[in-house]
């Protein structure tokens, strides 16, 4: 038997497996492009971030084909035990060598999936604290309000403490005012709520909390407690701090220096 005899021969034996592989990977081919679409369709109905969404796509797509193509190989007789073990061996590598970099990739789906914040919300955490400009897969964007851009990794954010100023829709705004002790309590009380009633950014409900609070060793102290609106705080409160002032002055209500009382002893000498 020469050498066009062996391969025909060997032609007529692959034939039916190779057609059965392209067959299967036309096939599989199509069916990984719809279930990529429907993951994507889920992804967006279930209202998860867009950089999370077409991650998990891309992720999805890449390995389904993968494996496509793998179970093609192992159709036309190609022996893929090995290869397995290669990528894997190759995975764990890769796994080890960045593995830093896998825990910030970790924080980075938690985040874009449980969302503690999204983009433009003004967070407080690993000692750092800014309005969110952007959350990626390794790392998210603080910007701070003397306009700082701080970069973060995602995986010692996602585990650690954090406070999130933005997501909640109220805040309570708190005031120290200290007066003088021959300053009437309900006078003062009342110029506070003038001022406090004049304010429509500060809510009725619940209602200010005007109270004393203690008795300094100069002033008697006012703790005022009002709710606003959370992107209201700041201007509520410089805006507040200012006006009482103005009011305390119009009424003669003194807000007193801290004083104390020195005692000369003089010697004399005999």
């Amino acid at each position: 038997m020469n050498w066009i005899d062996i391969l025909q021969a060997q032609a007529i034996s692959y034939a039916p497996k190779l057609l059965s592989a392209l067959i299967a990977l036309f096939i599989g081919w199509k069916l990984i492009g719809v279930a990529s679409q429907l993951l994507e369709k889920m992804l967006t109905r279930s209202n998860v971030e867009t950089t999370l969404k077409h991650f998990l796509g891309s992720l999805a797509n890449v390995a389904l084909k993968a494996l496509l193509l793998i179970s093609a190989a192992s159709m036309i007789g190609i022996e893929t035990t090995s290869f397995i073990a290669i990528l894997g061996a190759a995975g764990l590598a890769i796994g080890l060598a960045l593995q830093g970099s896998l825990s910030n990739f970790a924080g980075g789906v938690l985040i874009l999936l449980f969302k503690p914040f999204k983009a433009g919300d003004y967070i407080e955490a690993q000692g750092q604290a800014g309005t969110v400009e952007g959350i990626q897969i390794f790392t998210t964007l603080l910007r701070t309000p003397d306009n700082k851009l701080i970069v973060i990794p995602n995986g010692p954010l996602a585990n650690g403490n954090l406070t999130n100023y933005s997501a909640m829709p109220t805040r309570r705004v708190d005031f120290v005012f200290g007066v003088g002790y021959d300053d009437d309590i309900d006078h003062t009380r009342a110029v506070i709520l003038s001022v406090l009633n004049q304010d429509c950014r500060i809510h009725s409900d619940p209602a200010p909390l005007v109270v004393v609070a203690s008795l300094g060793e100069s002033s008697v102290n006012f703790t005022v407690r009002v709710w606003t609106n959370s992107e209201d705080y700041w201007p509520v409160f410089f805006d507040t701090t200012e006006k009482v002032k103005k009011a305390f002055d119009a009424a003669k209500i003194s807000i007193p220096y801290p004083q104390r009382t020195v005692h000369h002893i003089q010697h004399i000498e005999k």
